[in-house]
């Protein structure tokens, strides 16, 4: 396996690498499911989260990780710091490593962010998502969720159906799911789907409803709705009637079709209620195990005997 000290991005990974990741996330979940959450892995180590985006999930999920594994963990509040004084990016980040920070976990609103910062610092970097770029971890704890549920992807039949073209999220699936060997298929709008993402091997529908029979799992993105103000789809109720996840949609699966969302969700709109809560909802799920998946990324970076993100 390769050295790395940073998660960039699921494209640069080889099948082998992400499954050990996944691998290695299993014991931390049972850590999590023990009455003390709690581990001296990481005693001394020092993380800290830079988020220039607004996040609850993510953000929260890369504290309570590192507080597990036992690194002290420190949230920059970004609006309270002096990036309001005009301090840039790379100058926050030295700062930070000036005080012996072994690793940042960086959100922020431009692609390549996170790699910009790795190229320039000592610390390790973790892309908590960029821009339009790839969020690494929310498309790892995906991949553990289906695989606890279905066990080998290769030929499992997932659709992402959405705002694609916006969506870090679908990226970084994309470049997992095709790895480990899934059939995948891109649904939405027209306006909402680029045709460049067909050279990944992944299949382009502008018809949800004709792609859903024998599908093993769909995932819905979260729609922004200042998408509808550009003009990218005529409304929300049209949006919902063609790509709206609900029960009798998802009878045409013809299975019990695991249904996934990396949240927060437009209850109505991109999923019904009684579906997102239902036996077939994964959502929780993946909340829990994006615990269990940044422990693994940060084990890994930071303390394991081994060494395989980038």
């Amino acid at each position: 396996m390769r050295m790395f000290k940073d998660l960039l991005g699921l494209e640069g990974l080889s099948p082998d690498e992400i499954r050990h990741i996944l691998q290695t996330a299993k014991p931390m979940k049972e850590v999590l499911l023990r009455p003390v959450k709690k581990l001296p892995t990481l005693r001394g180590k020092a993380v800290y989260t830079l988020f220039y985006e607004a996040s609850t999930r993510t953000k929260t999920s890369f504290e309570m990780a590192a507080k597990v594994l036992g690194a002290d963990a420190v949230n920059i509040g970004v609006s309270q710091s002096s990036v309001n004084k005009g301090e840039s990016l790379l100058d926050t980040a030295k700062t930070l490593q000036a005080m012996q920070t072994d690793l940042i976990i960086i959100r922020h609103a431009a692609s390549g962010a996170a790699g910009f910062l790795a190229r320039h610092l000592e610390a390790g970097v973790i892309n908590a998502g960029d821009g339009q770029h790839e969020h690494p971890t929310q498309a790892l704890l995906d991949l553990f969720t289906m695989q606890e549920k279905l066990g080998d992807l290769r030929g499992k039949k997932v659709i992402i159906v959405g705002d694609v073209l916006h969506s870090r999220v679908a990226r970084s699936n994309v470049w997992g799911l095709t790895k480990l060997g899934a059939e995948v298929v891109l649904a939405g709008p027209p306006t909402l789907l680029p045709p460049e993402l067909s050279v990944l091997g992944v299949k382009l529908s502008y018809d949800l409803d004709r792609e859903l029979p024998g599908a093993d799992v769909v995932m819905a993105l979260r729609l922004q709705l200042e998408r509808q103000q550009a003009g990218l789809f005529p409304s929300l109720r049209e949006y919902s009637r063609s790509y709206g996840l609900d029960r009798a949609r998802l009878r045409a699966t013809g299975k019990e079709t695991l249904i996934l969302h990396p949240g927060p969700m437009n209850r109505g709109v991109e999923i019904a209620s009684d579906l997102a809560d239902g036996p077939q909802g994964m959502v929780e799920e993946q909340v829990t195990n994006g615990v269990a998946v940044r422990m693994a990324v940060i084990y890994l970076l930071m303390g394991g005997t081994t060494n395989v993100v980038a």
